[in-house]
């Protein structure tokens, strides 16, 4: 047998795990340490092969993470399927205003399609949650492919406007690909030992990472397909990705969790009834409104410069900069008490009130130049913001209805995009210049006080 560090293998957990890499519980992944013979002239003093250093030396946290059998290929799956959720909002608007004309009737669809999803989504969630990822994700998303497929033909082929409204209803039915991959991480690794912690958080800021990934790449790449080969290229792209894959993602049997007894009279009570869960969606819905601001205010502000063009880098240079805080974020190892992740979210929510500062002190200056690095800066408060926020999310969410608690808080954030998108471009419209920037750092200042509110509702609940 070839001589290993360690060989990650499925295997109940001994009573006693000498030095376990995972341990989480009943059957878990287990890091078997594999030691040389007496006398082997293979292995140094501790066991290891000469030469060689410890992945998990070299690759930190998240070598560790993805040594679990199938996670890779779920991941990549995962991050296939979830690349057109920041194309779909950018490609009906080119698509509806270039044939039709209309800002206001693409606006009105996309607005349409956020209201009806923040009423379906969680019951799509609810329904994974009962019969399982892959039996409910498959015809949710040929479904919602169906729609967008539909809306595609009604625009090329001028029909009727009230039939775009139909067909935008259609696609609401696309399971949420980021939860699911997070309740695949806290099923592989369930538990409450610190290594099951340390894991989860890793996994929630590699996934957070992920997300900011697809807002960036996704409305650059809807726009040039849009721009470059025709009106609804953007559109069906989404539709094909978004399709193929979720299919992936469900194929992914191995770490799909499981589901959970049904009929036993001991079925979870709903999310919303979770203590501290509805304060805790009152911060993700004022999130939502730093984001949605922020984007409309930049895009009006570069106009207003007569650069609009380079609106969508500045805006990425946001998205960079959290995205990279949200990997650095995921390689601490932090407390994982309940009390330190409390404490920890009011810090970073807070932090991120005070960043958001920065763009409204740059735009005074009238350059690009001069706010694209604010926006970098306060880019790097909202990761860890958001992935403290899910993990609470994660821990207050009843056992068996995980899908269903995490779509809520996805849900939160659409509709304080929807708000924070209305009130900045307001702003932007009639205070015009640099008040549009007021916008979102009051919403960050209510993300903040909401979150002090959900903590402390948190401590006196039993």
């Amino acid at each position: 047998m070839p001589n290993q560090s360690f060989h990650p293998v499925l295997a109940r957990r001994p009573e006693a795990p000498a030095s376990p890499l995972f341990a989480l519980g009943g059957e878990a992944l287990v890091a078997v340490p594999r030691e040389p013979a007496a006398g082997s002239r293979n292995g140094d003093r501790r066991g290891r092969p000469r030469g060689s250093r410890s992945p998990s030396r070299r690759f930190g946290p998240y070598a560790r993470l993805f040594a679990a059998p199938g996670t890779v290929a779920f991941t990549l799956a995962g991050l296939l399927a979830r690349l057109p959720m920041g194309m779909f909002g950018i490609s009906a608007v080119v698509m509806i205003a270039g044939t039709r004309g209309s800002y206001a009737l693409a606006g009105a669809v996309t607005a349409t399609g956020l209201a009806v999803s923040a009423v379906v989504a969680p019951l799509t969630a609810r329904l994974v949650d009962r019969y399982g990822q892959a039996r409910v994700a498959v015809p949710a998303v040929s479904l919602a492919a169906a729609g967008s497929l539909a809306l595609v033909l009604c625009v090329r082929y001028d029909a009727p406007d009230w039939t775009l409204f139909a067909a935008q209803t259609a696609t609401v039915t696309a399971p949420n690909t980021g939860g699911m991959a997070r309740a695949r991480w806290a099923h592989l690794y369930r538990g409450s030992t610190p290594e099951a912690e340390a894991a989860r958080h890793t996994a929630n800021s590699f996934e957070q990472a992920l997300d900011e990934l697809c807002f960036m790449l996704g409305p650059v790449l809807a726009v040039f397909l849009c721009v470059s080969l025709f009106p609804e290229a953007g559109t069906l792209t989404a539709a094909v990705l978004m399709l193929g894959g979720t299919l992936l993602f469900a194929a992914q049997r191995r770490t799909e969790p499981p589901v959970g007894p049904r009929g036993d009279g001991t079925r979870a009570a709903a999310p919303l009834r979770a203590p501290g869960l509805p304060p805790l969606l009152l911060v993700f819905l004022a999130t939502g409104a730093v984001f949605g601001s922020l984007e409309v205010v930049t895009v009006a502000y570069a106009d207003g410069l007569g650069q609009k063009g380079a609106a969508g880098t500045v805006l990425a240079l946001q998205a960079l900069g959290s995205g990279v805080a949200g990997l650095v974020f995921g390689a601490l190892r932090l407390d994982g008490s309940p009390g330190a992740l409390r404490r920890r979210f009011t810090v970073c929510v807070g932090a991120m009130a005070v960043l958001m500062a920065l763009p409204l002190s740059a735009s005074a200056a009238g350059s690009l130049l001069v706010l694209a690095p604010a926006l970098l800066a306060a880019g790097m408060a909202t990761a860890p913001a958001m992935v403290t926020g899910m993990t609470l999310v994660q821990r207050l969410t009843p056992p068996g209805r995980l899908n269903e608690g995490m779509t809520l808080a996805v849900t939160a954030l659409l509709g304080g995009i929807a708000a924070g998108s209305a009130a900045g471009g307001w702003a932007a419209e009639h205070l015009g210049g640099s008040w549009g920037y007021t916008v979102p750092p009051a919403a960050a200042a209510l993300a903040a006080a909401a979150a002090l509110v959900a903590v402390a509702g948190r401590r006196r609940t039993p």
